[in-house]
């Protein structure tokens, strides 16, 4: 089995001399909305149009169980990945409230939950298996699967005019920290955090976990596939292939926290033009998260202190994009409001 990716083209830059024109038209005086016309013009930039819509919106939160999980890495049981799956379809996570309250589509994608769900409305079966492997002792996945994880999330935004990341899976910070070494090269205790909130102990038991697999499977920081197919996650391949069908439609995708972000990173090590269409949602709490952003070069929309996951982050991000969207569509120009311009 080969992995096929989706053909991923930059943006055109002459466009945003027009976008940053029309922000100058609007009456307020040059620059004074701040990040938010960054925001308006990197959409368009993205968009590759003058004409800018953010109304079909959706975060897409993928589930999947981790294999590492099994060695006490989280303060959690495995277990509550399927159960928080059933939490996010009855609408009771923190995600539904926040979709709910800015009117932005949730879906709920199951790429590799240890669990059997029955037909579920709403519930996107992607299942790759029943979580991965363990990856201290082997392979988190084979090729097959981590080329599987990636096609999962492929076709989902088309449709949409913006899409965010989210994630579920109970050891997922641990592959995600393990991603992070790999590709920047940094120290693993410095890509380990906390996660659920582990003890002290709990985290150099975490770290060792990692090292000692990195040790032993070695992946290649130039093959996305393989550092995928050895230590990640399904919902992790899942996430970079929504980013890379996202990019390859010109769709902007809010990326979540530290796990979204791990895909992220997998997605722009595949295909570098993603990191065009990319925002970053928020600076969370996680230990590894602000190096992860600085191997992007992002500054990202939010700081709450925030280290939930499931898209939190995304979907507060997602309305931000959406307002400044609505200012530059929606605000009068010196000439229709017959206002003096500078």
């Amino acid at each position: 089995m080969r992995l096929s990716l989706p053909k991923v083209q930059r943006p055109e830059r002459d466009i945003l001399h027009f976008l940053q024109s029309h922000l100058d038209t609007l009456t307020k005086p040059p620059g004074s909305l701040g990040r938010l016309e960054e925001f308006a013009r990197r959409f368009g930039l993205m968009r590759g149009s003058m004409q800018l819509a953010a109304q079909k919106r959706a975060i897409f939160t993928f589930a999947a169980d981790h294999g590492v999980s099994r060695l006490g890495v989280s303060a959690y049981p495995r277990e509550v990945t399927a159960q928080m799956v059933f939490n996010f379809l009855r609408g009771g996570a923190a995600i539904n409230v926040l979709c709910r309250h800015y009117g932005i589509q949730n879906v709920v994608v199951d790429a590799g939950v240890d669990y059997e769900f029955p037909e579920v409305p709403g519930l996107v079966r992607r299942k790759i298996a029943r979580g991965t492997a363990n990856f201290n002792e082997r392979h988190a996945m084979s090729e097959e699967q981590a080329i599987r994880a990636i096609e999962a999330g492929v076709d989902l935004a088309e449709g949409y005019d913006l899409v965010g990341t989210g994630e579920m899976g109970i050891g997922n910070t641990t592959s995600s920290a393990a991603i992070l070494a790999v590709l920047t090269g940094m120290p693993v205790e410095e890509a380990a955090g906390r996660g659920t909130g582990i003890d002290d102990e709990r985290l150099r038991h975490k770290t060792n976990v990692i090292g000692n697999a990195l040790i032993r499977h070695r992946p290649d920081p130039n093959n996305a596939l393989d550092v995928l197919m050895k230590i990640g996650g399904f919902e992790i391949g899942a996430i970079a292939g929504l980013i890379l069908g996202a990019a390859s439609r010109r769709i902007p995708v809010v990326v979540d926290g530290f796990i979204s972000g791990a895909g992220a990173m997998i997605a722009t090590v595949l295909e570098p033009a993603c990191r065009d269409y990319l925002f970053f949602s928020h600076l969370s709490r996680e230990r590894g998260h602000k190096p992860m952003l600085e191997f992007f070069g992002a500054r990202p929309i939010l700081d709450l202190d925030m280290c939930l996951g499931e898209g939190t982050g995304a979907a507060i991000a997602i309305d931000i994009i959406t307002a400044a969207v609505r200012l530059y569509n929606e605000m009068a120009t010196f000439e229709s409001a017959s206002v003096s311009g500078p």
